[in-house]
């Protein structure tokens, strides 16, 4: 079996990462104007300030756009296609890219609610913040 390609945190990014490991979602968040982003950055592209906080976030949003793939970009997912990459805009205005489930495949929409769910991999330190389609009550 392929591995999946892993992300390989750095100096900005490792409280992301560290966060994931214990389940939680976080962004960066500017102290000096409030704005959330995502993928971390050292300055704000709002107001350029470097005093940031990591912030708990939601885990909730819609997807913004995505793609079923049915040719595997990478070994590891050979025999998982057709596969959907999705953007996703969480409810702090940021947005996120997620391979979803196989079982959301075919129900995704443009405007899909969806939520954050974490995959820890095996025989690795890493988890993932991922996504799914909210379940209906």
């Amino acid at each position: 079996m392929t591995t999946r390609p892993l992300p390989e945190p750095t100096a900005l990014t490792e409280g992301f990462w560290t966060a994931a490991r214990q389940h939680r979602l976080v962004l960066q968040r500017c102290d000096e104007c409030g704005r959330f982003r995502h993928y971390p950055q050292l300055l704000c592209p709002d107001c350029t300030s470097s005093s940031w906080t990591w912030t708990p976030a939601s885990g909730r949003g819609v997807v913004y756009t995505y793609t079923r793939t049915h040719q595997p970009f990478h070994p590891a997912w050979t025999g998982r296609t057709p596969y959907v990459v999705a953007t996703v805009e969480l409810d702090e205005g940021v947005r996120m890219v997620s391979d979803l489930p196989p079982e959301d495949t075919d129900r995704v929409q443009i405007g899909s609610a969806v939520e954050v769910f974490f995959d820890d991999l095996p025989d690795t330190e890493v988890t993932l913040p991922r996504f799914r389609l909210v379940r209906a009550n």
